[in-house]
């Protein structure tokens, strides 16, 4: 998902970098939501629901050359029947707050009870 982060999320990494300010690092651990539909810069997309659907929790590697990818797989289990499109990700703190957003390269198309897994590597992250 590359040059896809929020406007929330490029205020806070501009400010870190500038010494803006006292900028609040994101509660931890972000996790990885899926959406139907997708957000904007502005707007969250339509996140799916149903079946045994939980946001899953974001590892990932140091970032080299301005990028970095999950470094786990994520997986979900028991998937309504849904069309997926892309993901975001998000903090975990009591209110939420999204950071990035993006398309799936291809959407995926799951049926009730089905696993969706995105292998380790897959889920790239840049700010360039």
């Amino acid at each position: 998902m590359a040059d896809n982060l929020t406007g929330t999320a490029e205020n806070l990494t501009l400010d870190w970098v500038l010494g803006v300010g006292t900028p609040t690092r994101p509660t931890t651990p972000l996790q990885v939501a899926l959406v139907t539909a997708n957000g904007s810069d502005t707007a969250a997309g339509t996140e799916v629901t149903g079946g045994s659907y939980a946001r899953q929790d974001l590892a990932v590697a140091a970032a080299v050359s301005g990028a970095t990818s999950n470094s786990a797989d994520l997986v979900w289990t028991g998937m309504p029947a849904a069309t997926v499109v892309g993901v975001e990700v998000w903090d975990s703190a009591g209110t939420p707050v999204r950071l990035w957003y993006g398309p799936l390269n291809d959407p995926r198309t799951v049926a009730a009870g089905d696993e969706l897994r995105l292998v380790a590597g897959s889920l790239g992250l840049s700010m360039a």
